[in-house]
């Protein structure tokens, strides 16, 4: 049984850096990707970061170059560093498992699996 959970979040001002991180358990496919989303009051939930099991990674526009995805070395740990945080950078976070490759673009019907999400909050 797939089992995600994520760390806690927390409230940091604007241009503040997080990181979260999520243990990752009961993953048996010879190919997975593992994610990052977020989803903010009243808006849909989106793919911010993901990771593969050969180390390549995918980052939203909306992020790149501010975060970072990067997996523990026994692999059962993914972490997501935000840096240079801003006000609508907040969301609740979630970490997310798929069997097979990074999807470009990816959607929550990408993802099998889910953590039970973490908030954060930037405050400006």
């Amino acid at each position: 049984q797939v089992q995600l959970t994520e760390s806690w979040g927390g409230t940091v001002q604007s241009g503040g850096s997080l990181r979260l991180s999520c243990g990752v358990s009961g993953v048996t496919c010879n190919t997975y990707a593992l994610g990052w989303f977020r989803q903010a009051p009243d808006k849909e939930r989106e793919g911010v970061a993901q990771i593969s099991h050969t180390g390549g990674r995918w980052y939203s526009d909306s992020v790149k170059g501010r975060f970072t995805i990067s997996q523990g070395n026994a692999k059962n740990t993914v972490y997501l560093q935000m840096d240079t945080l801003q006000p609508e950078d907040t969301a609740k976070y979630y970490c997310a498992a798929r069997c097979g490759g990074l999807v470009w673009r990816p959607t929550p019907s990408d993802f099998n699996y889910w953590g039970q999400g973490t908030q954060v909050t930037v405050s400006s």
